[in-house]
């Protein structure tokens, strides 16, 4: 053994003697504090003998806890998520009563309470040293990290001598704050909220910053659909209701979200953005990745193929990762009844009810989702795999409640870019390489519910229209983020079904919600209903909500053809819309392409609502009890990011060459729609992987540094097509096989993981579980 092999051998040994002497001294003090926890025998013992008793329970509590703990968190991945998570409490304590009872002569006791009390903390102190350790000596640090990931590699498959290292090609790591917008980002950077954004913004060769246009349907369900399966083709909205199977399809739904992903495939023929040794976290959608934890669509798959929980265990096996998260848990819980508090106090306005369960989903998607998400993806980095794709979504539950520029979700703001800093700093100590790229699926507008606003739903409003009995109190329209099925799928609860979904009686209206975003439908009317049909059948109905103050404008078919109504008796034929004029004079550019493509979708509501917008605020109503909401159009909510390594071609490049290629300009230009953000991330993997280099349309220079403004507006032809294949560039040599659409080939390796049956998730490399990490601790609760 070398000089360099005896150092590293010695500065382990001094580490766990300085974590066993801590955890000597944590044992001895509570034993001191604690009247049902004991280190002597009856009779009174010596100090040394007493020491010496609390030096043997801590040291067989950490061998127990390295050796016995993920075996236990393996054997009980079939008990709910959330019940797992308080588990760690009474597992640890039982864990310290074996400890004791090991200890010679019987003279350790603890009352069961009490030794759970003592396990948390003397697990809190010993990962709360290994880390201040481990902060002076990150070489350390990695290659513990790096051990782990190279057992996991070899667990799961035999080591390919022919993958590169860290001089090879450079893998990309997707990170997705959800519904934070590219204005919210900008000001949080120059606000200091987030220092890392703000230094990768800064440095000149560092990040460029440029925000995206998404489709009518301003949420996670249809832009991450397209992000990662290049179509979101008949996703009008987050639910929708499909009258020829009697079903409403909830984005957030696990069985909802895997027929979405099926049609996605079947439509574009590609198993999605992830196939090629890619890891998909937190997300609703698998984007074809062999690596799987918390996705929603896989945890409507039973069997050997339901792998989405398995990233629990790559977190919780890790007693500390366990007891810091649960302790962040609970004080996440009490932080948010804080703030409710105050705001009830101060009579803020706008505000909604945050009572109930909601602090206790606040805190699984501020905490344990970004815990485990964040420590699977750094798994994923020191594993090597090609391409991770991550959806962190605390902002967005946050917003929703407090309101998208609140305190409370500026302190969200804060301590996700922790964690951005953390997978960055990592970034230098991995296998290979990585280039990270941020981005946002969607934006938020503020503003008051339409409820709130006007006292009744958007329910009771066409009940009224209908002339149907209408309660004499407004009934709230629940929230339906994405978080709270979350909790429920952790908690292996079935994701309630809303019962006022579905009609009394056949002929009655179904209404659903979608942000500031309604959707009607009338079940009994076989396909989609006609302006004609339902004048026939309720002649006030359209009239009464498109002169209501808190509607924007109705998308209604015809027998014609498809129109739009606005209030003072506005009527436009779809055909004709134009994004300065008429309804949609406030929506901004690409407003009326937006409706146009959704009035194609075979899905599409019989009336489609968009609430009022008010230019001069950028407030909005939601028809749900949302105080920052997203789902339509009108206002930041449909301007989310895309920030991205100068290395990496441009966006506005990508659609320039796909312009020149034949395609049709978007309108009013820049990047449109999340399938066109799709072509762009596929080209950053391509580019990654092989000889490719950056595209670069003649003419055409690119984005500034910091933020590029959209161009000016230009008119668009109205039968413009949502997606055009990227061109590959002449620079590219051929290629030695026939790629298939939108996938990728590392360096010298076939596409993988590729799916044999239409509408059945692509599976990648190898079916393990990502590494589980010891992740250091978030310095705030």
């Amino acid at each position: 053994m070398g000089d360099g092999k005896w150092r590293t051998a010695g500065r382990a040994l001094m580490r766990v003697i300085a974590v066993w002497a801590v955890s000597t001294l944590t044992m001895l003090v509570l034993a001191g504090a604690l009247p049902d926890f004991q280190l002597q025998s009856d009779d009174g013992d010596t100090i040394t003998k007493t020491a010496f008793t609390a030096a043997w329970g801590a040291g067989a509590f950490g061998l127990l806890s390295a050796l016995v703990w993920p075996v236990l968190v393996r054997s009980l991945l079939v008990v709910p998520a959330l019940v797992l998570g308080a588990l760690v409490f009474f597992l640890n304590g039982s864990l310290l009563l074996i400890a004791l009872r090991l200890i010679p002569d019987g003279r350790g006791d603890a009352a069961p309470e009490t030794a759970v009390v003592v396990a948390a903390v003397m697990s809190a102190v010993a990962s709360a040293t290994s880390t201040a350790l481990a902060v002076r000596d990150d070489e350390a640090y990695r290659r513990r990290l790096s051990r782990l990931a190279d057992r996991r590699r070899r667990r799961g498959r035999s080591p390919d001598p022919a993958e590169p290292g860290r001089d090879g090609p450079p893998g990309t790591v997707f990170l997705q704050l959800d519904g934070v917008g590219h204005d919210v980002l900008v000001k949080a950077a120059a606000d200091g909220l987030m220092p890392t954004v703000a230094a990768w913004l800064a440095d000149s060769s560092g990040h460029r910053l440029t925000p995206w246009r998404t489709d009518w349907s301003s949420q996670t369900g249809a832009s991450q659909l397209a992000l990662l399966h290049g179509s979101n083709h008949d996703v009008p909205a987050f639910r929708w209701y499909e009258k020829e199977t009697r079903t409403v399809m909830v984005s957030s739904r696990p069985a909802s979200a895997l027929e979405m992903q099926r049609r996605a495939i079947r439509r574009t023929h590609d198993g999605g953005l992830l196939t090629v040794d890619g890891a998909s976290r937190g997300n609703l959608f698998s984007g074809g990745a062999g690596q799987l934890a918390l996705v929603l669509s896989m945890a409507a798959r039973r069997g050997k193929g339901r792998r989405s929980r398995a990233g629990y265990f790559a977190y919780f096996s890790d007693p500390a990762n366990a007891t810091r998260t649960a302790l962040s848990f609970v004080a996440e819980v009490l932080r948010e009844i804080g703030q409710s508090s105050r705001a009830r106090a101060r009579r803020a306005t706008p505000r909604v009810k945050r009572g109930g369960l909601y602090p206790f989903i606040r805190a699984f998607a501020t905490v344990v989702e970004r815990d485990v998400v964040v420590a699977a993806v750094l798994g994923d980095m020191f594993a090597g795999r090609t391409a991770v794709y991550a959806d962190l979504v605390a902002y967005d539950e946050v917003a929703h409640h407090s309101g998208p520029r609140s305190r409370d979700a500026e302190r969200v703001l804060v301590r996700l870019d922790r964690s951005l800093a953390l997978i960055a700093k990592i970034a230098d100590h991995t296998p290979r390489a990585y280039r990270i790229v941020l981005l946002s699926d969607h934006g938020q507008s503020p503003g008051e519910t339409f409820a709130g606003k006007y006292g009744l739903t958007l329910k009771d409003l066409v009940r009224a229209g209908c002339g149907l009995p209408v309660p004499r109190r407004a009934q709230r329209t629940r929230s339906g983020s994405e978080a709270r099925d979350a909790v429920r799928i952790a908690l292996h609860r079935p994701v309630e079904g809303q019962q006022d979904e579905h009609p009394a009686k056949l002929s009655d209206p179904i209404v659903l919600a979608s942000g500031n975003l309604g959707l009607i439908s009338f079940p009994d009317i076989e396909g989609r209903a006609t302006r004609e049909q339902i004048e026939r059948r309720h002649p006030a109905l359209l009239s009464t909500l498109a002169n209501h103050p808190g509607i924007g404008f109705l998308l209604v078919g015809g027998e014609d053809g498809s129109v739009v109504l606005g209030r003072g008796g506005a009527e436009v034929p779809v055909a004709e819309l134009t994004d300065d004029e008429g309804p949609l004079a406030d929506l901004g550019i690409g407003a009326a392409d937006a409706v146009r493509r959704t009035d194609t979708f075979p899905h599409v509501a019989d009336v489609m609502v968009n609430s009022m917008y008010d230019p001069a605020t950028g407030t909005v109503h939601a028809f749900e009890e949302q105080i920052g909401s997203h789902g339509g159009l009108g206002g930041e909510q449909s301007r989310p990011f895309l920030l991205w390594p100068r290395g990496l071609t441009n966006p506005l490049d990508v659609v320039a060459a796909e312009t020149a290629e034949g395609a049709p300009p978007p309108p009013g230009g820049g990047l449109v729609g999340a399938e066109a953000v799709h072509r762009v991330l596929t080209r950053w993997l391509q580019e990654s992987s092989g000889p490719q280099v950056p595209v670069r349309a003649e003419g055409f220079a690119g984005a500034d540094l910091a933020d590029e403004p959209f161009p000016a507006d230009t008119p668009a032809p109205a039968d413009a097509p949502v997606a055009a294949k990227p061109p590959t560039p002449a620079e590219t040599p051929a290629p030695t096989e026939t790629p298939v659409r939108n996938g990728l080939k590392a360096a010298g390796t076939p596409a993988q993981g590729r799916s044999g049956t239409a509408g059945t998730p692509a599976q990648g490399r190898s079916g393990t579980t990502a590494t589980p990490v010891p992740v250091r601790p978030d310095t705030t609760a």
